[in-house]
């Protein structure tokens, strides 16, 4: 028997390629937040100490270096809404850590989530829309949330999706409005009137089943 021993080079080639995607995926984000959500290649290649076209060795075009950016965006927000849900114990105090954490992001990056949302790639073919799936995701981790409380209350689960999904639409667009706002209203004001606004829904459900719920606004403990 033949025993195929891994060639070291194509391995070592293999993490450099990784490394330096990586520190390009960084130069891009670094130039977006100086240039503003339609920063071109150029910018990313200059932000990098480098040539477009070195640029180009490891995306195949500006197309695979925004996936990048929002594959990047998508595991800091998961993260975050991962450990913001961790830390909170009570259903409305977890709902509103999960808004919290969805809109310090984009308080603490403007421009890159404006990037990020500007959706170059939508509509062409053999692409996927890393926008639509980073709602999708998030949208799963909040009907998780809610089907997990309505088991509890004995209530039957099928309404969890379109409610996680919901929500998630909801704060992303008013997140949208928002971010247009000059001067906007404070994220901290914001996520309690979203919470009050999600949280009058989902209370009403559990009402309904006789369990005492807190129907009262969020004070949220900074």
């Amino acid at each position: 028997m033949t025993v195929q021993v891994p060639d070291g080079r194509s391995t070592r080639w293999e993490a450099h390629r990784r490394t330096r995607r990586e520190s390009l995926v960084d130069a891009a984000v670094r130039a977006i937040r100086l240039h503003g959500a339609g920063v071109g290649m150029d910018e990313v290649a200059a932000e990098a100490a480098t040539s477009k076209a070195a640029v180009y060795r490891y995306f195949a075009d500006r197309d695979d270096l925004y996936l990048a950016v929002c594959t990047r965006v998508t595991e800091r927000l998961v993260g975050q809404l991962g450990a913001a849900l961790v830390a909170e114990q009570e259903p409305r105090d977890q709902l509103a850590a999960a808004i919290d954490a969805y809109l310090r992001v984009i308080e603490a990056d403007p421009d890159v989530y404006r990037f990020v949302v500007a959706r170059p790639i939508a509509d062409r073919p053999g692409r996927s829309d890393p926008v639509r799936d980073l709602s999708a995701l998030v949208g799963d981790h909040v009907a998780a949330l809610i089907a997990t409380r309505l088991e509890d209350a004995g209530v039957e689960g099928s309404s969890a999706g379109p409610w996680g999904h919901g929500i998630v639409g909801l704060v992303r667009s008013a997140a949208d409005h928002w971010l247009d706002q000059r001067p906007p209203m404070s994220r901290e004001d914001l996520r309690d009137h979203l919470t009050d606004l999600a949280w009058s829904g989902l209370a009403g459900i559990l009402a309904a089943t006789g369990r005492e719920v807190d129907p009262t606004p969020l004070t949220w403990r900074s």
